[in-house]
């Protein structure tokens, strides 16, 4: 297959938004010891300071329970540098890491909750923060409530002065019932306006680029729907197993893990209505459609897997029962696949092809969309030789780790013949724009201090996805697997996943 590559914008003049620094903040970390914090939010927050997007009255407080007193800084800055692409002698670090500062206390301790508040304060008065607050929960989900609670008792989530925010990182409860429950548990203390359920699958450039693809361009809008569209697919696939996190992945699985959250939210860029503005309360709205739309999900439209041992990257790796603190016999899916359908004017007739796992064929994340073929007829006589059959039009959208999009479409080889073969269009990233660092955290956590919820996910939307799955994790707690594990490491799936199209006359993209 020929390719064409576009690596180059053709203007730089581009359409700018308005520049967007926040009031000057503390952003609190409770859970700060975890990698996340280390990996992910400090270098992010130290990438929106090179850009020079901070305030300049702007704190860091790592909030813990282990005593990290005198470590917890130049631990941060280690994780600046080793996983935020920064140089050690950036002349902005060293000024950044004097305003991180660490907290030490139980998270169901009121006296904890009392000096945090003493420490919040003292911060306000030395560098001037007036008050406002981003508060992150980056940890444990069994200690939302109570780190909720607890800031609702002591007047910090709605203060006489200044402006609070919470982010609240996944999972976001673990079925309808808790996803509720938790809803109810953070709306007697804050306002759904303070509220920011965050998911980093809409901080990465791709995601947010599929609303300017489409809405920005009047070449792709009117062909976005049933009537030149054959069917959707969207697949986030890993490499790797479940690194050391048994327990926690006992309980989730792939369903909770990534389709609930991830996918939905990917799967509803992909399918929503245009809205009236990129703001928030636009935005969320034409969502909402789209996941209450989609017909509830039949017993023989899903199917889930866990993998067994294998080859990746030909390494020899066990299977998911023979990693550290996992049952032996567990039933634990790592791999679904699904085949949903949206019951609207748009999309009434169009499959939309999901699949999700870990230990797959390679790291990919992307959203495809193949078209209708033309008819045969004219065709017929010009895919001989290399090219043995008229392919469909596909556009693919890369989220990761190789962002970008192509579009295949059909060409005449050149040669005395009339004979046509697929060619690929390509547009990438990195050769585009330059390569960067940012880890998709930065636009997430500058939006969250400036009250803009457009990326952030609503109590709605949650509850309208678990509604989706929920009956079907209780058909599968009902309904134990005889067949696990199901597919190698290093493939792409149980051979029940290729059924799932093969019926429908369709097959995975080979990716």
């Amino acid at each position: 297959m020929a390719a064409m590559t576009t690596a180059v914008p053709q203007t730089n003049e581009s359409v700018k938004g308005p520049e967007r620094i926040p009031e000057p903040t503390v952003v609190v970390i409770f859970g700060a010891s975890g990698d996340l914090t280390k990996r992910k939010l400090l270098p992010a927050l130290f990438h929106l300071e090179q850009a020079n997007l901070l305030p300049e009255k702007f704190a860091v407080v790592g909030v813990a329970r282990r005593p990290l007193e005198g470590e917890f800084a130049k631990d941060m800055q280690e994780g600046i540098t080793k996983y935020g692409g920064v140089e050690a002698g950036d002349e902005k670090l060293e000024p950044f890491m004097k305003k991180v500062r660490y907290h030490a206390m139980n998270f169901d301790d009121s006296n904890g909750y009392i000096q945090l508040n003493e420490l919040l304060s003292s911060i306000d008065k030395e560098i001037g923060t007036q008050g406002n607050r981003l508060f992150y929960l980056s940890t444990a989900p069994e200690y939302f409530a109570d780190i909720i609670h607890q800031l609702g008792d002591h007047q910090m989530a709605k203060p006489k002065s200044g402006e609070v925010h919470i982010i609240i990182e996944k999972p976001f409860g673990h079925d309808l019932d808790s996803a509720r429950e938790l809803n109810d548990d953070v709306n007697r203390v804050f306002d759904e306006s303070q509220i920011f359920r965050i998911d980093h699958y809409l901080g990465k450039e791709t995601v947010q680029n599929i609303l300017v693809f489409r809405f920005g361009n009047g070449i792709f809008e009117p062909l976005w729907n049933r009537n030149y569209v054959d069917h959707v697919q969207i697949t986030a696939a890993e490499e790797i197993g479940i690194e050391g996190r048994g327990p926690f992945y006992e309980k989730a699985g792939a369903l909770r893990d990534v389709v609930q959250n991830h996918v939905m939210e990917l799967l509803s860029f992909v399918a929503m209505e245009p809205p009236i503005s990129f703001e928030a309360e636009a935005l969320r709205r034409e969502k909402l459609k789209v996941w209450k739309a989609i017909k509830p999900v039949e017993p023989y439209n899903i199917v889930r897997g866990q993998y067994g041992p294998g080859k990746v990257g030909g390494q020899e790796v066990k299977g998911y029962r023979q990693e550290d603190r996992v049952d032996p016999q567990s039933g634990t899916e790592t791999f679904a696949a699904l085949k949903l359908e949206i019951e609207n004017w748009r999309w009434a007739g169009v499959p939309f092809y999901i699949r999700a796992g870990k230990r797959l064929g390679k790291r990919t994340t992307e959203i495809s969309i193949q078209f209708k073929l033309p008819p045969q007829l004219l065709f017929k006589e010009m895919t001989a030789g290399k090219c043995s059959e008229l392919q469909p039009n596909v556009i693919t959208m890369r989220i990761q780790p190789d962002e970008g999009i192509s579009l295949r479409f059909s060409s005449k080889v050149p040669s005395p013949n009339m004979e046509v073969c697929p060619v690929i269009m390509d547009f990438n990233y990195a050769d585009a724009f330059g390569k960067s660092s940012a880890n998709g955290y930065e636009r997430l956590l500058l939006d969250a201090m400036l009250g803009d919820g457009t990326l952030f996910a609503h109590r709605d939307g949650v509850e309208a996805t678990w509604s989706l799955l929920t009956p079907v994790l209780e058909k599968w707690e009902k309904t134990k697997p005889k067949d696990f594990p199901n597919y190698p490491s290093g493939t792409w799936g149980p051979q029940t996943a290729q059924e799932l199209l093969e019926r429908d006359g369709r097959s995975w993209r080979k990716l």
